[in-house]
């Protein structure tokens, strides 16, 4: 039995050795870092940008050119890809591996360069990791007709966007958006945090036990909130015109707002401010919304 068990590990020991002399240089060298250049055309028949990263750090970049190019340094797998009318980049570790430390590494590095005039459809999924995308300035912000975004547990940042359609599906993960100008505004939070300033547009929300903060430049279409067991937090403009009808189960719904044709009690509270043009409704379960 003993050495059947001696026999067991030291097979287990040639296996980790060699298969971790792949990722790791026993001498200090770091010449195994993995390094991908890869492209794909963008035409005027391309509809979609599919971008899905695993994990690492992925910058997105706009800038002056007709193809998407993508740099990877690490140690997972990249592809780049046209699908159709989709070109899909896509980054996986490399199949099973006991101890695949890529995933962690710092160094694991991707840099998108996609055509700053493109201005049709993205999606972007991220497992772990960070992404950041951000348009030039707020000015000259990213222009596309829909954006989709899907978040695991990592981070994403962006910044600068001007979308007629913009998606958001959280997992446990951090969203914080900077300048975002769209027609409708999808948010469906499980249990992450999304934060976002700076925002024009529709909102619609579903939040299961995260956290929403959107803060409003301007007030110009309706509002709908459907919380579980979270929190979200609305910052309107001073001079916002809004009537709200918001009903609670056994949350709260707090507004720093005066309100003419106040109605508050423990279940409900409704109210105008100003001409009361936009809707605002609100339901809560046992989280709670704070308007101020």
């Amino acid at each position: 039995m003993k050495r059947i068990l001696i026999l067991l590990l030291v097979i287990t020991g040639l296996y980790i050795v060699f298969n971790q002399s792949v990722h790791f240089n026993l001498f200090g060298s770091n010449s195994n870092n993995s390094n991908t250049d890869k492209q794909a055309a963008i035409s005027k028949n391309t509809r979609m940008l599919a971008i899905d990263v695993s994990s690492g750090n992925t910058t997105i970049i706009p800038e002056d050119r007709k193809d998407l190019k993508a740099v990877y340094s690490g140690k997972q797998l990249l592809t780049v890809k046209e699908d159709g009318d989709t070109v899909k980049v896509t980054l996986k570790s490399k199949g099973f591996n006991w101890f695949d430390w890529s995933s962690f590494s710092e160094k694991s590095k991707l840099t998108i360069y996609i055509p700053k005039d493109y201005q049709r459809n993205m999606s972007i999924d991220l497992g772990s990791g960070n992404i950041y995308f951000s348009g030039e300035s707020k000015n000259k912000p990213v222009k596309l007709e829909e954006l989709t975004i899907n978040i695991g547990s990592g981070n994403m940042k962006l910044k600068n966007l001007n979308v007629k359609q913009f998606d958001h599906g959280g997992g446990s993960g951090n969203v914080d958006i900077d300048s975002l100008k769209t027609k409708t505004g999808t948010f469906d939070i499980a249990s992450g945090n999304l934060d976002i300033k700076h925002y024009t547009g529709a909102i619609n929300a579903e939040i299961a036990s995260g956290r929403l903060t959107i803060q409003l430049d301007k007030l110009i279409d309706s509002i709908k909130m459907d919380v579980s067991s979270g929190n979200a937090e609305l910052d309107l403009p001073d001079k916002a015109d809004f009537t709200l009808n918001g009903h609670v189960s056994s949350g709260n719904i707090s507004c720093d707002f005066p309100l003419t044709t106040k109605d508050l009690n423990k279940k409900s509270i409704k109210g105008a401010h100003g001409s009361g043009k936009y809707q605002i409704k609100l339901d809560v379960s046992s989280g709670n919304i704070r308007i101020h």
